[in-house]
């Protein structure tokens, strides 16, 4: 019963989390449209997943911490799944502040139309970087 009430709770700020970031994001939103100022809104866009994703790792990251063992960081995962990952979620960010052609290195329709890709990349990233982090 303890696991279940320590996971339902879980359930309830991640819930919680996801109501009062989607409000603030159309709040964001309506900001933009008005002012034509985009930067809060693109980066909220870009970094509210990966919090996302790292609020669904974090249930098995404290009960890892609890154990007595020495930290190692999954490097191979990190790199294989986490950058790229990271990269697409980032993608839409990139197209204000980097200048050059960096962005001819992904498809288009990560970066323009499709934020479905961008939010999925954003949670898988945020997990991922808590699920590198391990106990030996």
């Amino acid at each position: 019963m303890k696991r279940f009430l320590y996971f339902f709770g879980w359930t309830i700020v991640l819930g919680i989390m996801i109501y009062l970031g989607a409000k603030y994001q159309f709040f964001l939103k309506q900001e933009y449209m008005k002012n034509f100022r985009v930067g809060s809104f693109v980066w909220f866009s870009a970094i509210f997943p990966i919090v996302i994703g790292m609020l669904l790792r974090s249930p098995k990251l404290i009960n890892e911490i609890k154990d007595k063992r020495p930290w190692t960081f999954d490097w191979a995962k990190f790199i294989g799944i986490g950058l790229p990952s990271m990269f697409i979620s980032l993608a839409f960010v990139l197209i204000f502040y980097v200048p050059g052609n960096i962005l001819q290195l992904f498809p288009q329709q990560i970066y323009l139309g499709n934020p479905t890709i961008q939010t999925i990349a954003g949670v898988v990233f945020g997990f991922v970087l808590l699920d590198s982090l391990k106990k030996e």
